[in-house]
Protein backbone atom coordinates (compact mmCIF):
# COMPACT_ATOMS: atom_id res chain seq x y z
CA UNK A 1 0.00 0.00 0.00
CA UNK A 2 2.94 2.36 0.51
CA UNK A 3 3.38 2.71 -3.23
CA UNK A 4 -0.23 3.86 -3.77
CA UNK A 5 -0.73 7.62 -3.85
CA UNK A 6 -4.09 9.38 -3.61
CA UNK A 7 -4.73 12.72 -5.28
CA UNK A 8 -7.63 14.75 -6.72
CA UNK A 9 -8.77 13.84 -10.20
CA UNK A 10 -7.94 16.46 -12.83
CA UNK A 11 -9.58 17.06 -16.25
CA UNK A 12 -6.56 15.48 -17.95
CA UNK A 13 -7.38 12.24 -16.09
CA UNK A 14 -10.99 11.97 -17.23
CA UNK A 15 -10.55 9.64 -20.18
CA UNK A 16 -8.15 7.33 -18.34
CA UNK A 17 -10.53 7.11 -15.38
CA UNK A 18 -13.46 6.29 -17.66
CA UNK A 19 -11.37 3.48 -19.21
CA UNK A 20 -10.49 2.27 -15.71
CA UNK A 21 -14.14 2.33 -14.63
CA UNK A 22 -15.20 0.37 -17.70
CA UNK A 23 -12.55 -2.27 -17.02
CA UNK A 24 -13.53 -2.50 -13.35
CA UNK A 25 -17.26 -2.94 -13.95
CA UNK A 26 -17.37 -4.81 -17.27
CA UNK A 27 -19.71 -7.82 -16.85
CA UNK A 28 -19.66 -7.44 -13.06
CA UNK A 29 -23.37 -6.76 -12.56
CA UNK A 30 -24.87 -7.06 -16.03
CA UNK A 31 -23.53 -7.89 -19.50
CA UNK A 32 -21.21 -4.99 -20.29
CA UNK A 33 -21.59 -1.99 -17.97
CA UNK A 34 -22.84 1.60 -17.79
CA UNK A 35 -20.72 2.96 -14.94
CA UNK A 36 -18.17 4.61 -17.26
CA UNK A 37 -20.95 6.53 -19.01
CA UNK A 38 -22.49 7.44 -15.65
CA UNK A 39 -19.16 8.86 -14.49
CA UNK A 40 -18.81 10.77 -17.77
CA UNK A 41 -22.13 12.60 -17.36
CA UNK A 42 -21.92 12.99 -13.58
CA UNK A 43 -19.08 15.48 -13.70
CA UNK A 44 -21.31 18.09 -15.34
CA UNK A 45 -24.10 17.88 -12.77
CA UNK A 46 -24.55 20.23 -9.85
CA UNK A 47 -24.60 17.26 -7.49
CA UNK A 48 -21.06 16.14 -8.34
CA UNK A 49 -18.61 16.97 -5.53
CA UNK A 50 -15.25 17.66 -7.14
CA UNK A 51 -13.49 17.91 -3.77
CA UNK A 52 -14.28 14.22 -3.16
CA UNK A 53 -13.29 13.03 -6.65
CA UNK A 54 -10.13 11.06 -5.84
CA UNK A 55 -7.85 8.78 -7.82
CA UNK A 56 -5.31 6.22 -6.68
CA UNK A 57 -2.15 5.83 -8.72
CA UNK A 58 1.13 3.97 -8.62
CA UNK A 59 4.15 4.63 -10.79
CA UNK A 60 2.16 7.27 -12.69
CA UNK A 61 -0.59 4.75 -13.55
CA UNK A 62 -4.16 5.43 -12.41
CA UNK A 63 -5.49 2.27 -10.77
CA UNK A 64 -8.53 3.46 -8.79
CA UNK A 65 -11.16 6.17 -8.45
CA UNK A 66 -13.93 7.14 -6.07
CA UNK A 67 -16.56 9.84 -6.40
CA UNK A 68 -19.53 11.21 -4.46
CA UNK A 69 -22.66 13.10 -5.44
CA UNK A 70 -25.22 14.90 -3.34
CA UNK A 71 -28.37 13.01 -2.46
CA UNK A 72 -31.13 13.71 0.01
CA UNK A 73 -33.43 12.03 2.46
CA UNK A 74 -37.03 13.14 2.28
CA UNK A 75 -38.30 12.66 5.79
CA UNK A 76 -41.71 11.24 6.60
CA UNK A 77 -42.22 14.37 8.69
CA UNK A 78 -41.83 16.62 5.64
CA UNK A 79 -38.27 17.71 6.40
CA UNK A 80 -35.49 17.04 3.89
CA UNK A 81 -31.76 16.87 4.51
CA UNK A 82 -28.72 16.50 2.30
CA UNK A 83 -26.49 13.43 2.42
CA UNK A 84 -23.76 11.99 0.22
CA UNK A 85 -24.16 9.22 -2.32
CA UNK A 86 -20.96 7.22 -2.84
CA UNK A 87 -20.05 5.63 -6.14
CA UNK A 88 -19.10 4.43 -8.51
CA UNK A 89 -15.86 3.29 -6.91
CA UNK A 90 -13.55 1.49 -9.32
CA UNK A 91 -10.24 -0.36 -9.13
CA UNK A 92 -8.51 -1.93 -12.10
CA UNK A 93 -9.01 -5.73 -12.02
CA UNK A 94 -5.26 -6.45 -11.80
CA UNK A 95 -5.05 -4.25 -8.69
CA UNK A 96 -8.14 -5.48 -6.86
CA UNK A 97 -7.69 -7.27 -3.55
CA UNK A 98 -4.74 -5.07 -2.55
CA UNK A 99 -6.61 -2.67 -0.28
CA UNK A 100 -6.88 0.17 -2.78
CA UNK A 101 -10.67 0.35 -2.61
CA UNK A 102 -10.50 0.30 1.18
CA UNK A 103 -8.05 3.16 1.22
CA UNK A 104 -10.20 5.23 -1.13
CA UNK A 105 -13.29 4.65 1.01
CA UNK A 106 -11.55 5.52 4.26
CA UNK A 107 -10.10 8.66 2.66
CA UNK A 108 -13.56 9.70 1.48
CA UNK A 109 -15.11 9.08 4.90
CA UNK A 110 -12.47 11.28 6.54
CA UNK A 111 -12.76 14.11 3.98
CA UNK A 112 -16.57 14.04 3.99
CA UNK A 113 -16.62 14.32 7.77
CA UNK A 114 -14.16 17.22 7.65
CA UNK A 115 -16.38 18.95 5.10
CA UNK A 116 -19.34 18.74 7.46
CA UNK A 117 -21.50 16.17 5.72
CA UNK A 118 -24.02 14.23 7.77
CA UNK A 119 -23.94 10.75 6.27
CA UNK A 120 -22.96 8.64 3.26
CA UNK A 121 -25.38 6.36 1.42
CA UNK A 122 -24.73 3.80 -1.29
CA UNK A 123 -26.21 0.80 -3.04
CA UNK A 124 -23.83 -2.13 -2.65
CA UNK A 125 -23.13 -5.55 -1.22
CA UNK A 126 -23.54 -5.46 2.57
CA UNK A 127 -20.96 -8.23 2.86
CA UNK A 128 -18.30 -5.82 1.59
CA UNK A 129 -19.37 -2.41 2.85
CA UNK A 130 -20.19 -3.48 6.40
CA UNK A 131 -16.46 -3.58 7.18
CA UNK A 132 -16.34 0.20 6.67
CA UNK A 133 -19.14 0.83 9.14
CA UNK A 134 -22.05 0.88 6.68
CA UNK A 135 -25.28 -0.66 7.90
CA UNK A 136 -28.65 -1.27 6.30
CA UNK A 137 -30.46 2.05 5.87
CA UNK A 138 -33.45 0.18 7.25
CA UNK A 139 -31.87 0.48 10.70
CA UNK A 140 -32.62 4.21 10.46
CA UNK A 141 -36.06 3.54 8.92
CA UNK A 142 -34.86 4.93 5.59
CA UNK A 143 -36.00 3.30 2.38
CA UNK A 144 -35.91 3.71 -1.37
CA UNK A 145 -37.79 6.36 -3.38
CA UNK A 146 -40.63 3.88 -3.97
CA UNK A 147 -40.93 3.36 -0.20
CA UNK A 148 -39.23 -0.03 0.09
CA UNK A 149 -36.53 -1.35 2.36
CA UNK A 150 -33.69 -2.74 0.23
CA UNK A 151 -30.78 -4.72 1.65
CA UNK A 152 -28.25 -3.12 -0.77
CA UNK A 153 -29.17 0.39 0.44
CA UNK A 154 -26.49 1.09 3.03
CA UNK A 155 -25.88 4.12 5.24
CA UNK A 156 -22.99 5.43 7.32
CA UNK A 157 -23.35 8.19 9.92
CA UNK A 158 -20.41 10.59 9.91
CA UNK A 159 -21.12 11.61 13.48
CA UNK A 160 -23.16 10.01 16.24
CA UNK A 161 -26.89 10.56 15.85
CA UNK A 162 -26.60 12.04 12.37
CA UNK A 163 -29.55 9.98 11.11
CA UNK A 164 -31.47 9.72 14.37
CA UNK A 165 -35.12 10.56 13.94
CA UNK A 166 -34.68 11.10 10.21
CA UNK A 167 -36.74 8.23 8.87
CA UNK A 168 -37.90 8.63 5.30
CA UNK A 169 -36.77 7.86 1.75
CA UNK A 170 -33.34 8.25 0.16
CA UNK A 171 -33.09 9.87 -3.27
CA UNK A 172 -30.08 9.86 -5.58
CA UNK A 173 -29.49 12.57 -8.15
CA UNK A 174 -31.56 11.98 -11.33
CA UNK A 175 -28.28 11.42 -13.22
CA UNK A 176 -28.48 7.80 -12.01
CA UNK A 177 -31.49 7.26 -14.30
CA UNK A 178 -29.34 5.90 -17.12
CA UNK A 179 -30.32 6.20 -20.78
CA UNK A 180 -29.30 2.83 -22.20
CA UNK A 181 -29.23 4.12 -25.78
CA UNK A 182 -26.85 6.92 -24.80
CA UNK A 183 -24.75 4.41 -22.87
CA UNK A 184 -24.41 2.20 -25.95
CA UNK A 185 -23.44 5.16 -28.10
CA UNK A 186 -20.80 6.24 -25.59
CA UNK A 187 -19.43 2.72 -25.29
CA UNK A 188 -18.70 2.65 -29.03
CA UNK A 189 -15.91 5.14 -28.31
CA UNK A 190 -14.01 2.35 -26.52
CA UNK A 191 -12.42 -0.86 -27.85
CA UNK A 192 -14.96 -3.69 -28.23
CA UNK A 193 -15.26 -6.12 -25.32
CA UNK A 194 -17.17 -9.39 -25.09
CA UNK A 195 -20.29 -9.42 -22.94
CA UNK A 196 -21.24 -12.31 -20.65
CA UNK A 197 -24.45 -13.02 -18.75
CA UNK A 198 -23.58 -16.10 -16.67
CA UNK A 199 -21.08 -14.92 -14.07
CA UNK A 200 -21.32 -15.44 -10.27
CA UNK A 201 -21.02 -11.70 -9.62
CA UNK A 202 -24.08 -11.16 -11.82
CA UNK A 203 -26.03 -13.81 -9.90
CA UNK A 204 -25.11 -12.04 -6.67
CA UNK A 205 -26.21 -8.69 -8.11
CA UNK A 206 -29.61 -10.07 -9.15
CA UNK A 207 -30.06 -11.65 -5.72
CA UNK A 208 -29.32 -8.35 -3.98
CA UNK A 209 -31.70 -6.43 -6.24
CA UNK A 210 -34.46 -8.80 -5.18
CA UNK A 211 -33.93 -8.19 -1.45
CA UNK A 212 -36.73 -5.67 -1.04
CA UNK A 213 -39.77 -5.36 1.19
CA UNK A 214 -42.36 -2.69 1.89
CA UNK A 215 -41.59 -0.10 4.54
Amino acid sequence: MEHIQLRPEEPADYRNVEVLTREAFWNRHLPGCNEHYLLHIMRDTGSFIHELDTIAETGGKIVGNIICTRGNVKGDDGNNYEVLCLGPIAVLPDFQGQGIGSRLIEHTKKRAKEMGYRAIFLYGDPGYYSKFGFVAAEQYEIGTPDNMYADPLQALELYDGALAGGKGRFFEDPVFEIDETATAEFDRLFPPKEKHDDLPSQDRFHALVGMRRAR
